[in-house]
């Protein structure tokens, strides 16, 4: 099967990865043609855009993660809301899909709301991505300030904290 893009109808084979240029407004045509739907998943970056269809082990891989961190937070008693799928924008700037994002000390920021202002509100907490295909990469975070990534990669997961750059400055 073939990778079809056009303005009515995106169609990718399991596992594929399209990278277009493209302006913001291009992205956001993409996420209105898409809809609802999780598939594509789409990342913008300045003048990119990038489409991927995941595969099944994909879906698994993240369930799976997300599963583990419910439990830890459950069994510590923690307060928690989660996400999936979520579509995080900075307009002009970026746009990415984490397979589920945690909120965990600012669960209370989100808690009921329908949609999330993401130059307004706090960001999720933790954020965990799953790569088969080297379409994720933890710098995309960087604008939204995610204190933790966790990307599971070549069957490892990959920790990430994001430092504070201020610290110990004067």
């Amino acid at each position: 099967m073939f990778a079809l893009v056009y303005p009515e109808k995106i169609q990718l084979p399991a596992g594929a990865v399209v990278l277009l240029p493209a302006t913001w407004q291009d992205y956001q045509s993409l996420c209105v043609q898409r809809g609802d739907g999780s598939i594509p998943r789409l990342k913008y970056r300045p003048g990119q855009v990038f489409l991927m269809s995941p595969l099944p082990g994909h879906e698994r891989d993240a369930h799976l993660i997300a599963s583990i961190v419910t439990t830890l937070l459950d069994h510590d008693g923690r307060e928690y809301d989660a996400f999936t799928p979520v579509t995080m924008t900075l307009p002009e700037e970026s746009g990415i899909e984490p397979d589920y994002c945690f909120y965990i000390d600012h669960w209370h920021a989100v808690s009921g709301k329908k949609r999330i202002g993401w130059q307004q509100d706090p960001p999720p907490d933790l954020v965990i991505e799953i790569d088969v295909t080297s379409y994720s990469d933890v710098q995309d975070y960087l604008p939204y300030r995610v204190p933790e990534v966790w990307l599971y990669k070549n069957q490892r997961t990959l920790i990430y904290q994001l430092e504070d750059v201020l610290k110990g400055s004067s």
